[in-house]
């Protein structure tokens, strides 16, 4: 998990009309304090991918301004967007930050009866687990036939599949739609002796529970090293001895042999993006599961994918984020 890539949210169809920006994700469609966890899982406490965290400031600050705001700075590289206090904190990946597409996009602001200031800085590290522990990461059941716990935890349901977890600093532990969606899916999935692939795998409860429905070997990869240890971690609390936890990104796949399955729930930029990597390992019949967008976001999805040869199957949507499933030719 790799948004919350995390977590941003979509302006609203009049914004990207009206103004013809690109559909990507802003803060209004869901103001429930675990995404503010999520953005800070994936893009601040990455220690092989940083980020900058930009603070807007805007006068007037209305939806409509940092709608466009963020629809923007989508297009120059930003992942994500948190409201804040007259304005956006977005966050960048620093080796694509570009400082002078920045200030052209302000000069270039269609609202012209807005003023935008800006500061940058560099997020500091939080304990993620003491934060999960404290406040947020209770026991959850998937499809009454998952349940999904810490060590800390004494009481919860019993079920088929037992995953138990530390989240550290790692995001994925079944809460939010993206991850539970993907459960859901590979508790309705054929995995025996199957052999998968879980990319931006965060805790890695994907690849342990494609482990515990019998898949083969599993291999779990992810660009933020804290991710991997986690990962690591996890699967040993769980006993299982056929993930491989790797830390790297899509260009890790080069080479390999094809997987039967593959996971990657990511967000619908990255996906777009590494989406050809993800099918050069993959051979007729093998399954592309991918999640961590909108059911708006399914059409540039689709239309990615059926370019790269693969067949639309089907998708399941909770509270507007989406799974999709395709799969390889035959």
């Amino acid at each position: 998990m790799n948004f919350f890539s995390k977590l941003t949210f979509r302006p609203s169809m009049k914004t990207y009309i009206k103004y013809k920006v690109s559909i990507v994700y802003t803060y209004h469609d869901a103001i429930w304090l675990f995404s503010l966890i999520f953005v800070i899982r994936i893009l601040i406490n990455n220690k092989t991918m940083k980020y900058f965290e930009v603070t807007f400031q805007a006068q007037p600050c209305n939806e409509t301004v940092t709608d466009v705001l963020s629809a923007l700075c989508g297009e120059i590289g930003f992942e994500s967007f948190v409201e804040c206090e007259n304005g956006v904190q977005a966050y960048v990946q620093q080796s694509l930050f570009d400082e002078d597409a920045l200030k052209q996009l302000i000069a270039d602001f269609p609202l012209t009866e807005t003023t935008l200031t800006y500061s940058i800085s560099e997020p500091e590290d939080k304990d993620w687990n003491e934060e999960w522990e404290k406040n947020f990461f209770q026991p959850i059941v998937i499809g009454d036939r998952c349940v999904i716990h810490s060590t800390f935890h004494k009481d919860y349901p019993k079920a088929e599949y037992d995953i138990v977890i530390n989240p550290q600093m790692a995001f994925g532990t079944g809460h939010h739609e993206t991850t539970s969606s993907i459960l859901g899916e590979l508790l309705d999935a054929d995995l025996k002796g199957k052999t998968v692939l879980d990319m931006g795998c965060g805790t890695s409860i994907l690849a342990i529970l494609a482990s515990m429905r019998g898949a083969k070997a599993v291999t779990a990869i992810d660009i933020d090293d804290w991710c991997v240890n986690n990962s690591r971690d996890n699967i040993a609390l769980n006993h299982i001895d056929n993930i491989t936890a790797e830390l790297g990104d899509a260009s890790l796949l080069k080479g390999r042999d094809p997987f039967d399955v593959i996971i990657a729930n990511i967000n619908r930029n990255i996906l777009l993006n590494d989406m050809h990597a993800y099918v050069e390992c993959m051979h007729p019949g093998s399954e592309l599961y991918m999640s961590g967008f909108y059911v708006d976001d399914i059409p540039a999805i689709r239309e990615k994918a059926e370019s790269l040869g693969l067949t639309f199957d089907h998708y399941r949507e909770k509270n507007r984020w989406v799974a999709v499933k395709f799969i390889a030719a035959e």
